[in-house]
């Protein structure tokens, strides 16, 4: 899979979790995709929910060899 952009999340906390992968997901065209890295249980439960009920498409989550996840995420709106 190829990212149209990336986003590192690893150092904020909710909400800015989610806030920032929604401001950066705003910044892009319909069918571009984003891949967002971040770190912990919180925001690995409440990103990928949050990007769903906003109309999101969650297309993967993924762990990293260092504790973090990936999300790969479709803007639909």
């Amino acid at each position: 899979m190829q990212a149209d952009r990336e986003l590192d999340i690893t150092s904020d906390v909710c909400p800015m979790t989610f806030v920032r992968t929604k401001i950066a997901l705003e910044g892009m065209a319909v069918g571009q995709v984003l891949r967002v890295v971040l770190r912990g249980e919180e925001p690995l439960a409440n990103v990928p929910r949050a990007l769903l009920d906003h109309g999101q498409e969650v297309l993967a989550v993924r762990p990293l060899a260092d504790g973090c996840h990936e999300l790969w995420v479709r803007r639909r709106r």
